[in-house]
């Protein structure tokens, strides 16, 4: 969406940037405000979670009446977006483990499987050939479809942590585990490459294809492909994890990522049939961590602290994004994008890092049923 917006509102490449950059901007600043407010945990998850998607949902749809466009109201509304996220993410996490003890790791994949392939929707609407209006439009309506679900047809489940008082002391209880801030450390690897290789896949195929003398119509959909595999890897992943432990899946999937990107120059300018399939693996594997970083925090935090937790290490993650989601693009200017990704598998090599040591470490005795 973010090219046909810079043609028809008549943008400049940095405020196309600018305006995904918001949307990280507004997650990070709510997902701060709830880790630092408790609300995460003194408010029903189900109740936080329907009102952030109202919200959401009326703040992207916000931009269908900015007309020819207005870029300092354009970035408001992705930044408000973003700060809708923030109460959907954490609270949607939350409200998961709450249903399940045994098997969390697929459930929470499930949940992050599907919000992989949510992300992925707008770009198989626009490879359906709808506009930009219509992606904004269904995916504010999808976001109502969300809100009235989790309000009308969910309840608490079995493992729900019950609603606790604010307290100041909350957030430093979650910083002083240990535990927390090793998985945190291997989620923010996983963030280092996860949404600049979202984000910047498209253009790089693009690229790819120009370099090739090809033509790029088959980007927007082949981009839905690469990043909706990602609800697969997130799916099996989850599985593996509750079996074989979270510690080494998530460092078996930060592997695989970080070894495809490294590999994308390889492919640069070959035909889609060969360039198409690596950033497939990529796109499964990307995420396939994902939802086990939240795991363990669900598992090594103490139950009055579980939302906190969840919005801090949020937080952090999406904060880290701003880096490489800006940076990706500046590389590709001076050194084309040939050689964009690499270092982007800087990130997974910390996340493994942070792995083996929570592996080593006593924490590991609470994650997947004491399988580390």
């Amino acid at each position: 969406m973010g090219p046909r917006l810079e043609e028809v509102w008549g943008l400049s490449s940095g405020q196309t940037t600018g305006l995904t950059l918001a949307v990280q901007i507004g997650f990070v600043a709510g997902a701060l405000g709830l880790a630092a407010s408790n609300l995460a945990d003194t408010m029903p998850s189900r109740n936080l979670f329907a009102i952030a998607a109202l919200v959401g949902a009326a703040v992207n749809g916000g931009l269908l009446f900015l007309g020819d466009g207005d870029f300092v109201w354009a970035f408001v509304l992705r930044l408000l977006t973003g700060v809708a996220l923030a109460g959907l993410y954490p609270a949607g996490l939350k409200v998961m483990a709450g249903w399940f003890q045994e098997g969390r790791g697929m459930a929470l994949g499930v949940l992050v499987g599907a919000l992989t392939v949510g992300s992925a929707g707008p770009h198989l609407i626009r490879g359906f050939g709808f506009d930009w209006q219509g992606v904004l439009g269904g995916a504010s309506l999808l976001a109502l479809v969300s809100g009235a679900l989790m309000w009308f047809l969910i309840t608490d489940g079995p493992y729900e942590t019950s609603q606790q008082r604010f307290s100041w002391h909350h957030l430093g209880r979650v910083v002083r585990n240990r535990g927390f801030r090793l998985a945190t450390y291997g989620y923010l690897g996983h963030m280092w490459e996860l949404y600049a290789m979202w984000t910047w896949t498209a253009a790089f195929l693009a690229a790819s294809a120009a370099d090739a003398g090809r033509g790029d119509g088959y980007v927007p959909t082949a981009t839905f492909f690469v990043i909706a595999a990602g609800g697969l890897g997130a799916w099996l992943f989850g599985r593996w994890a509750d079996r074989f432990g979270r510690t080494r899946l998530a460092g078996l999937s930060m592997l695989i990522s970080g070894l495809a990107g490294l590999a994308t120059p390889l492919v640069f300018g070959f035909s889609p049939v060969v360039v198409v399939p690596l950033f497939l693996v990529w796109g499964f594997a990307v995420v396939a961590d994902s939802a086990q970083f939240s795991a363990m925090v669900t598992e090594i935090s103490d139950d009055e602290t579980r939302g906190s937790a969840l919005a801090l290490q949020t937080a952090l993650g999406f904060l880290l994004t701003l880096v490489t989601i800006r940076g990706v693009p500046l590389i590709a200017d001076e050194l084309t994008w040939r050689w964009a990704f690499p270092v982007l598998a800087l990130g997974p090599a910390v996340g493994i890092a942070a792995m083996v040591a929570l592996k080593r470490s006593p924490h590991a005795a609470a994650l997947a049923g004491g399988r580390g």
